[in-house]
């Protein structure tokens, strides 16, 4: 897995500014998310009340982002599915 760099306060203001870049930033980081979740649900070892809150934050952050990347995406690119409740 990358290495998680923090998002900065610039990176932040330029997200504000730059849909294109906004839309990197948030794919990235769904990138990643979902990388770690798939790797703490396939560790045995890691089964736990926490890690089981863990991995549900986390999913309902990934649904979060795809909806939010959605919502950016531009019409008419084939992405017309509902966004979730």
């Amino acid at each position: 897995m990358r290495e998680y760099q923090l998002v900065t306060e610039a990176d932040l203001a330029r997200a504000r500014q730059d849909a294109g870049f906004r839309q990197q930033l948030l794919v990235e980081n769904l990138d990643l998310l979902l990388v770690e979740l798939g790797r703490l649900r396939t560790d045995p070892a890691a089964i736990d009340k926490a890690r089981a809150l863990q991995m549900r934050e986390g999913a309902q952050l990934a649904v979060r982002l795809a909806d939010l990347l959605h919502a950016l995406a531009p019409e008419g690119d084939g992405a017309d599915r509902p966004t979730s409740a």
